[in-house]
């Protein structure tokens, strides 16, 4: 277990590049399952989740090299069906929540998968339900062993089907998209997530031989096809990061600039920023933040206080309320975070009051934060990082605080986030990482 030394209260400056997007990464690699052939992935994070994606369909088989640093070739000529059943591949794959995504590509080349309860951030019910349905509608027969927790599904043939999902599930969408991709007929899929992440996955399905129409929408319709081949892929810039670096030149007033952001792939985020006060500026596909002494919320025209929720693509992806919800902590005004799919994801606010902010935890899903509007900075504490995005969110508040802060727990931030002291350090700021 290791730990942050953060000393608060320093402002930051200069240049700082998003990694590979986490999420597309855990979807893609796991969709190099579907050929026997070479598929090179170039801007793959060096981040603990992925590393233990790539370790673990190595353990089933899959040659692996790596030319050059973030870039990796994939060759699944020869899959190991028998490590499924292996306790090392049980234990492996039920620390990783992305490992549920190696089902779909299994099941459509293989005709069978297995998987223990998938485990990663506790925040809230994950259930892996629609991922099962999807598959059971294209013919796949499924098992559950509650002694061992172990999800099964088989299939002599999977057949093109009518799926409609019944929660916009990312890895879902994903999952059911590479068990289609070599079914027998046409299949559709309405409520499909529709988030960058699942626009490239099928680009690069497509580039391997798949058939796809409505990629972007949440209508997906697959044409089956008989085999897939090698490709080329390139990840792109991993949105959380660039939001989670505007969050952090906000808070702590710095002037930075994130570099190649592919900002027409962020949404709303941008936006939903610019509602919180925040200034920032595009500049080719760079954003530039200002310093800022002072960001006001806005209102709705009634003059009730804002709400900022997360919703299904093209809404505000979840992953960045956390932030939303620390950046609010200083601004001018009050603003309610509604967090509507994970029902365990604020109760980190508790740190932050301690840290002296003002919120008010009106229940599982809403925060209500009343802006010290820098007036009263927050103070350094002990803390400790309960998943990945309120990890960062943490760490964000702790660079802003007077004094210092001890973060517990950063292996899970380091599950997401690439070298993050390092690179933060290069802005100016001060964290010291040291083992427990």
């Amino acid at each position: 277990m290791s730990k942050f030394i953060v000393e608060g209260g320093k402002k930051l400056h200069g240049k700082i590049q998003p990694q590979g997007a986490k999420n597309e990464a855990l979807q893609v690699i796991c969709a190099t399952l579907l050929t026997h052939e070479e598929v090179l992935i170039k801007n793959i994070p060096d981040i603990s989740d992925v590393n233990r994606l790539i370790e673990l369909i190595k353990n089933l088989g899959v040659e692996i090299q790596k030319p050059e640093e973030g870039t990796y070739s994939f060759k699944a000529s020869e899959v190991n069906l028998e490590y499924l059943e292996s306790p090392e591949y049980i234990q492996q794959s039920a620390a990783l929540r992305g490992s549920v995504m190696i089902m779909g590509p299994l099941l459509s080349r293989f005709g069978k998968a297995s998987i223990p309860k998938p485990g990663g951030d506790k925040i809230g019910r994950r259930k892996v339900d629609t991922h099962i349905s999807g598959f059971q509608a294209l013919g796949a027969q499924f098992n559950y062993d509650p002694s061992k927790s172990i999800y099964s599904v088989k299939a002599k043939n999977l057949k093109g089907a009518y799926i409609h999902l019944d929660e916009a599930s990312v890895t879902g969408t994903a999952n059911i998209i590479m068990a289609s991709v070599m079914a027998k007929g046409k299949t559709t899929i309405y409520n499909a997530a529709c988030e960058p992440y699942i626009q490239q996955l099928c680009h690069m399905l497509v580039n391997m031989g798949a058939k796809i129409e409505g990629i972007g929408s949440n209508l997906v319709k697959i044409e089956g096809v008989d085999m897939l081949t090698g490709c080329e892929h390139n990840i792109l810039p991993d949105m959380i990061e660039t939001g989670s670096f505007i969050g952090m030149a906000a808070l702590t007033g710095s002037e930075i600039t994130i570099t190649n952001v592919s900002f027409d792939n962020l949404g709303i985020i941008p936006y939903s920023f610019r509602r919180m006060g925040i200034q920032l500026e595009r500049k080719g596909d760079d954003i530039y933040i200002p310093t800022q002494t002072c960001y006001e919320i806005e209102t709705y025209i009634d003059g009730s206080i804002m709400t900022i929720s997360d919703a299904i693509w093209p809404g505000l992806t979840p992953d960045l309320l956390s932030v939303f919800l620390v950046v609010a902590t200083q601004a001018k005004g009050s603003v309610l975070i509604h967090q509507k799919m994970f029902e365990s994801r604020l109760f980190f606010v508790d740190k932050l009051i301690d840290m002296g902010a003002q919120i008010i935890l009106c229940d599982p899903h809403r925060a209500t934060v009343i802006g010290l509007e820098k007036k009263f900075m927050l103070r350094g504490t002990l803390m400790t990082s309960p998943d990945i995005r309120a990890g960062v969110a943490l760490l964000i508040a702790a660079l802003s605080a007077e004094g210092t802060s001890v973060i517990h727990n950063i292996e899970q931030i380091d599950r997401g986030y690439e070298n993050i002291d390092g690179r933060l350090n290069a802005l100016g700021a001060r964290i010291e990482r040291l083992s427990d």
